[in-house]
């Protein structure tokens, strides 16, 4: 990858702090370019991760599998996202869930741990973790209220507005489980726009998810 190319993750940083010069220089010379098939995964449950990526282009699904096989999709992550597992990473555990590409998708990618011997030298990376961080945050805590407080139909409309154009991207069956319901009430939804609470919500969904993503915090 050339040096222009390499450029972007660090310019996504840069636009949201500073960092010296030498400091951008040296992350650059980090990075390396991968690029991921429909279906492949960049992180899976119970793999040991060490990487941080900058999402170039396409698209990425994190989510959970429990002991029967189902799958909970935790969130979806396209072009300018970061993609991590903070939570094993910081804990030096396995990951929790699986981050899977939906389409054939480019990242920028680093070795976490060169990347934090290059923290290590200098206090102005700490602005951009926490300000990763502070975005993880209030974007878990959107999901929850949005879990707890809206009904079915109206957090369908919500993922409309937070992501536009994901209705043509990712299979029905993805976007049903990230909203709690199920693919059949998806889809009266789509097609009605009117949802019967009684018929729409899967049983546990709404607590399963909160349980599993108290765990990391």
């Amino acid at each position: 990858m050339s040096e222009s190319d390499s450029k972007r993750f660090t310019d996504f940083i840069l636009s949201i702090t500073e960092i010296p010069v030498e400091q951008a220089r040296q992350f650059s010379a980090l990075v390396t370019e991968r690029q991921y098939k429909k279906g492949e995964f960049f992180i899976r449950e119970g793999s040991s991760p060490d990487m941080l990526a900058f999402v170039v282009k396409g698209l990425f699904r994190f989510f959970y599998t429990n002991q029967d096989g189902a799958e909970f999709t935790k969130g979806f992550f396209s072009e300018r996202s970061v993609l991590s597992a903070n939570d094993a990473i910081l804990e030096g555990k396995s990951s929790y869930y699986t981050i899977e590409s939906l389409e054939h998708s480019v990242v920028e990618a680093v070795s976490f741990s060169e990347f934090q011997l290059l923290m290590n030298d200098h206090p102005s990376w700490d602005k951009f973790l926490i300000a990763l961080l502070q975005k993880g945050y209030l974007m878990k805590v959107r999901r929850e209220r949005e879990l707890l407080l809206l009904d079915a139909g109206q957090r369908y409309q919500s993922f409309l507005e937070q992501y536009p154009g994901f209705e043509k991207r990712v299979r029905q069956h993805m976007i049903a489980s990230f909203l709690g319901i199920t693919p059949e009430s998806l889809s009266r939804i789509r097609k009605k726009g009117v949802l019967d609470i009684g018929q729409c919500i899967q049983p546990n969904v709404v607590l399963d998810y909160l349980y599993k993503t108290a765990e990391t915090i």
